[in-house]
């Protein structure tokens, strides 16, 4: 197939780039003119300047693509509470829908994400019937890719072939502006290693990236997958960190997460620094557990073990002199 990407030079769309080319797919990418370009570089690929807010750019960058594959969003925590997260997610996405439609109901997927189906205070599996109760003013990245998810279905009920993919919290190496490396990064260089009592589901970039590709492939319009893996606690991803970085033992604390939150958000409150950004917090005293079982039965999704995962991360983070 041709396959029209947006975000393709992104931690997971960079991937996703990757593994089209190596399948013997055409690949033309939505990008700025300031987009940086390092991940891709060396993949030959057709590119397109353009904005998800333009939806004339993308009907153009579709022209004689067979497929989409919706990537770009925001995904930099600083980012998440400006205007342009509602403009590019939820009006973004819009676009790409309205633009497949006009290109020839193109077959398209949206990759949306788990905090999108739900996220619970005790540890609860979820899937893709799970009712979304968060409060997007609190989960406001949460509440807009659900917003934009529901688009979807409204898109799907004129007779564009739409599937969403609702991948995990992704790991891998090359994350290098440390979306969720960041948190492996922590754990090994502070003293001691911090914990919340909340957990998710932990997947590789590279599975990830392969269950997008086969969504796109196989999956049927109009319906939801989950790409998970293995459900972990916080400590637990903690634990594997440090004993994959040479720190099996080291002290990790864990404060009742109601106490974590009264300190980072009252030090917000009065403008002082926090050791992290608050968002954080409320996501990390969450559970995020998920049942990825219709992807693995319908589109024959894999994911390897966790500490496969966090181990690939963690000898990344040393060779690139993070750590």
């Amino acid at each position: 197939m041709k396959v029209f990407v947006t975000g393709g030079n992104g931690f997971i769309g960079s991937r996703v780039v990757r593994l089209l080319h190596a399948q013997g797919h055409e690949i033309r990418c939505l990008l700025r003119e300031s987009s940086q370009t390092d991940r891709i570089n060396e993949i030959p690929y057709e590119k397109h300047i353009g904005d998800v807010r333009d939806v004339d750019s993308l009907v153009a960058g579709m022209e004689g693509c067979d497929g989409v594959i919706h990537l770009a969003s925001i995904s930099s925590w600083d980012q998440i509470r400006s205007p342009i997260m509602r403009v590019v997610v939820i009006d973004g996405t819009r676009n790409v829908m309205e633009a497949a439609m006009r290109a020839g109901n193109l077959r398209t997927v949206f990759v949306s994400t788990c905090a999108a189906v739900n996220g619970t205070k005790s540890p609860e599996v979820m899937n893709e019937s799970t009712e979304f109760t968060l409060d997007p003013k609190t989960y406001v990245y949460a509440g807009a890719k659900h917003e934009a998810e529901v688009l979807c279905t409204e898109f799907a009920a004129k007779g564009l072939p739409v599937i969403t993919v609702n991948p995990c919290e992704v790991y891998g190496p090359e994350d290098d502006d440390l979306i969720t490396a960041s948190y492996l990064l922590d754990a090994l260089k502070d003293w001691p290693a911090m914990s919340l009592h909340g957990g998710t589901a932990v997947a590789h970039v590279e599975d990830i990236a392969d269950g997008i590709i086969k969504a796109l492939e196989k999956g049927r319009g109009g319906e939801r997958y989950i790409l998970g893996g293995d459900n972990l606690h916080v400590r637990q991803v903690i634990e594997m960190t440090l004993e994959s970085g040479g720190q099996a033992g080291k002290f990790i604390l864990q404060l009742p997460n109601w106490l974590t939150k009264a300190v980072i958000k009252g030090l917000a409150a009065v403008r002082l620094p926090t050791p992290v950004i608050p968002d954080i917090v409320d996501y990390g005293t969450l559970f995020w557990f998920v049942d990825c079982s219709k992807a693995q039965q319908e589109l024959g999704y894999t994911y390897r073990p966790a500490k496969e995962t966090v181990d690939d991360v963690v000898s990344w983070l040393q060779t690139s002199g993070r750590v």
